[in-house]
């Protein structure tokens, strides 16, 4: 007896069992893989957001693959099941624009998988992240995902405050609407930093527009942009290094009161300094 394949579909051509994680188009249609689009059409069923959604990106694939529903309100019911159903069988993974698990809770369904023994295939391509870090015109050899802040002013302020130290570029997904107020957040916890809003990135309107936070936040702030919106912010700026004078005035203060190690580490850490470089002078202080 044969087994039977979901319609449309050759049981030859079905994928072996296992979770297939597949970027799908964050606006451009266009952008989907040769790769992705074959695994899409070659699996048992495919879990997604919003079956609405991808039954359009099925269409212009000329796919009819079975969707399931797996989102926030139905993970933790759905999840089991689904995990039961790659041991035997190909089960994709989409949202609705971009890739899996980029601010999304989809990494339970990866852990799962692989503590079941599961097989787990990623299908790279479309990340809004990654594509506005490319338009926004600032450093790209450190950067951190941040998804979306807090809406509430001061959890938001709170959690800008965790990255004002970092030196790296920040990225952020925020909703059209509340872009100007997180833009003037982001200016009042990091300082006025350069950066750029990207926004309905591959689509037909696609614009980056770059400045400084505040100057954004001003554009922003009477008309806000329209679809899908990323922020990028720069790193902050190099702080120069304390002279010979400050070095040495420092660790005179910390080793009234501390040891000599007790008092490099802190004033390395105070003065932004390697710690080697501040213990070998506080040797010749104390010693001279």
């Amino acid at each position: 007896m044969k087994d039977s394949a979901p319609a449309g579909q050759n049981a030859a051509e079905l994928q072996p069992p296992g979770l297939y994680i597949v970027a799908t188009p964050i606006g451009n249609l266009g952008d989907l893989s040769p790769r992705a689009a074959r695994i899409l059409a070659s699996v048992a069923v495919i879990a997604c957001e919003d079956t609405r959604v991808t039954a359009r990106l099925l269409q212009h694939i000329g796919a009819k693959t079975p969707m399931l529903p797996y989102h926030d309100h139905n993970a933790d019911a759905v999840r089991p099941r689904l995990i039961a159903r790659m041991g035997v069988e190909a089960v994709a993974l989409v949202s609705d624009a971009g890739t899996p698990l980029i601010s999304d809770p989809g990494y339970k369904l990866v852990r799962d998988a692989r503590a079941a023994g599961v097989t787990v295939v990623t299908i790279p391509g479309p990340c809004a992240a990654v594509a506005a870090l490319t338009l926004a015109g600032l450093p790209t050899d450190r950067f951190l995902f941040a998804g979306f802040l807090p809406a509430k002013a001061g959890a938001r302020a709170t959690a800008i405050a965790e990255f004002a130290a970092l030196r790296a570029s920040l990225v952020f997904y925020e909703s059209a609407g509340r872009t100007a107020a997180t833009l003037t957040a982001l200016a009042e916890g990091l300082g006025d930093r350069p950066a750029a809003v990207a926004r309905e990135i591959s689509k037909r309107f696609e614009e980056t527009v770059d400045g400084s936070l505040s100057a954004l936040a001003a554009r922003y702030a009477d008309e806000p942009p329209r679809g899908e919106v990323v922020i990028v912010v720069g790193p902050p700026a190099a702080v120069a290094a304390p002279d010979a004078a400050t070095l040495d005035e420092a660790l005179h203060a910390a080793l009234a009161d501390a040891s000599l190690s007790a008092a490099a580490s802190s004033v390395a850490a105070l003065l932004n300094l390697p710690r080697k470089a501040v213990y070998a002078r506080a040797l010749e202080l104390r010693d001279g």
